[in-house]
């Protein structure tokens, strides 16, 4: 850094444009960040439980997926969240097909 160019600001990192707001998006920051590793924590947990149906099914003689299943699945996802949901859902049922 040259003698020129001052320091960054500590609200540089935030894009805030105040320390106080700075503080607001550090904390909330932070909070999303435990949101998220609860998220993944369920994802996880909802990829074993699926692991499990999957293998009854399979053992049973069944197919590894039950389209209708995840037709209700998309449903609630789009109900509860609009457009965007049916994408998460999708996603979270690529993330829990054929693990077995």
């Amino acid at each position: 850094m040259s003698a020129a160019t001052p320091a960054a600001a500590p609200t540089d990192k935030t894009g805030a444009r105040t320390e106080e707001a700075a503080d607001v998006i550090t904390g909330a920051r932070d909070r999303i960040d435990a949101l998220d590793d609860r998220i993944i924590g369920l994802v996880q947990e909802r990829m074993a439980v699926s692991a499990v149906i999957q293998e009854a099914r399979i053992t049973s003689g069944g197919r590894r997926v039950n389209l209708s299943r995840e037709m209700e699945v998309l449903g609630h996802y789009r109900e509860a969240l609009g457009k965007p949901g049916t994408a998460l859902a999708m996603t979270l049922l690529e993330l829990c097909r054929g693990r077995i």
